[in-house]
């Protein structure tokens, strides 16, 4: 018999709750640890979709990145995704910046898909920055774009990129360490605007690849780490599990 907490203790061995960022909320979020699990769906996002599909395939339980409950609730109806998760006995495990920073999580994910060598974290120890064959900014927001699947904007760079430095998500406030650790681009899901200036101002690369395209790649490997940690159950990957946007040709 495996439980929910059976999962939530191997999860946390391969991303320790420690490596979480203080204001993130991870870990078992909805439901009971003891609870017998036999069907696993895996997700970025325990969207409402999500949640529905969970519900019709009669899932036990959801392993996502993003946590379903983040803010502090002040209410809790039958629209709500967590209420709907209880109302169909359904738990939910979520696994964010601490697997950003894990070993063989998001980032190393990220880092493995632009074939990055000789790594250092950096950016709160969720980004990587390494070295990668030279390449030009413009090629690798066109590999972006055909690799993550997403919509994808960049800043030029004045220079060669040898070293490159990635943060999964919203990781456009790590440009100046970048710049400082001496990356020539960094890669990204999000950026401010004035991010995109400074990148401009100092001649350094910005791709910037989108939250869902720089991150989804991980649900496939929870999926494989689950299913071979537990080869009794039966897990997938959410087929509801999309990017929010729609991108213009």
């Amino acid at each position: 018999m495996v439980t929910v907490n059976d999962v939530t203790q191997m999860m946390f061995r391969w991303a320790p709750p420690e490596l979480a960022m203080d204001w993130d909320n991870v870990g078992l979020l909805v439901g009971r640890g003891d609870r017998e699990v036999h069907r696993v769906l895996v997700a970025l996002d325990v969207s409402p979709d999500v949640a529905a599909e969970a519900a019709e395939t009669g899932t036990d339980l959801i392993v996502s990145h993003h946590p379903v409950i983040f803010d502090p609730l002040k209410k809790i109806g039958p629209q709500d995704v967590p209420f709907q998760l209880v109302q169909a006995g359904i738990s939910a495990i979520c696994m964010h910046t601490n697997l950003d920073a894990a070993e063989g999580g998001v980032n190393e994910v990220l880092a493995g898909i632009f074939d990055m060598k000789n790594m250092e974290t950096f950016a709160e120890g969720c980004g990587r920055i390494g070295t990668t064959m030279p390449t030009t900014v413009e090629a690798l927001a066109k590999f972006c774009a055909d690799t993550l699947h997403t919509g994808v904007k960049y800043v030029n760079g004045a220079r060669a990129v040898t070293c490159l430095a990635e943060v999964s998500g919203g990781g456009g406030s790590y440009l100046q360490e970048a710049i400082d650790r001496g990356a020539d681009c960094l890669v990204t899901g999000e950026a401010a605007h004035h991010i995109a200036l400074l990148a401009k101002q100092k001649g350094i690369g910005l791709v910037v690849a989108g939250h869902w395209g720089t991150e989804h790649a991980i649900a496939d490997v929870l999926a494989a780490l689950i299913v071979r940690q537990f080869p009794g159950l039966t897990v997938a990957h959410a087929e509801a599990d999309t990017d929010p946007y729609c991108y213009l040709a």
